[in-house]
């Protein structure tokens, strides 16, 4: 391959990824903020802002949006990075590697997913992103 042929096709796959990842974030965060995409938790309802999950609805949506957009990107796609290693480390981790659906935590009351093969991949593109940016198609690349 060639390297313009490879600057070309890399800095689109960046911008694919970035709106992608920005998706993900926004409909979790939107999920969380204001009850859509089935809201969260078991009850379907919204996340106190003044939980952990409130913040991590606040930074999923202003994040996602700012990353779908290609906005700070470097700087929302490292505000996610917390969100992700504490969600792997506290709540997927120890279901095992496949994501085998939902389970309901009773002691917290909430709705969380099984495995960590997602969380493990969406970490991977987001330190992606931290390092090389939102490719072409990025508010923050455009020409002046």
């Amino acid at each position: 391959m060639t390297e313009q042929f490879d600057r070309q096709w890399r800095s689109l796959a960046q911008s694919a990824l970035r709106i992608a990842a920005g998706l993900a974030y926004f409909s979790h965060g939107a999920q969380k903020l204001l009850g859509w995409f089935g809201g969260f938790g078991p009850t379907g309802g919204t996340a106190d802002l003044m939980t952990r999950f409130g913040a991590a609805g606040i930074i999923e949506t202003v994040g996602g949006t700012l990353l779908i957009l290609g906005i700070f990107t470097r700087w929302a796609a490292l505000a996610q990075v917390p969100i992700l290693a504490s969600a792997f480390f506290l709540y997927h981790i120890g279901q095992g590697f496949f994501l085998t659906g939902i389970l309901i935590d009773p002691g917290r009351g909430v709705a969380i997913a099984g495995g960590y093969e997602y969380i493990l991949l969406i970490l991977v593109a987001t330190v992606t992103l931290v390092l090389a940016g939102g490719g072409a198609f990025a508010v923050d690349n455009r020409q002046r």
